[in-house]
């Protein structure tokens, strides 16, 4: 089974969206600073929970802040 990869759009969207600050996403996600952190590098997948309030944040669908990827498909 190949590796599995829950990607993000967050850092591009806060830039697009009046350059929202990764506390000011972290305060309307109900999270640290750190874990916008963690994730806009990769180093942290969402859980469900958190990947919905963060795409309502943005007041995006899911896939529309968050992408899937298989190593196995490419």
């Amino acid at each position: 089974m190949g590796k599995v990869l829950v990607g993000n759009y967050i850092r591009k969207l806060r830039f697009n969206l009046n350059e929202m600050t990764q506390q000011q996403l972290a305060d309307k996600a109900g999270v640290t600073r750190q874990t916008i952190v963690a994730l806009e590098k990769g180093n942290y997948s969402p859980s469900l929970e958190l990947a919905f309030r963060i795409a309502h944040a943005f007041n995006l669908a899911l896939e529309e802040v968050f992408f899937y990827e298989n190593s196995e498909e490419q």
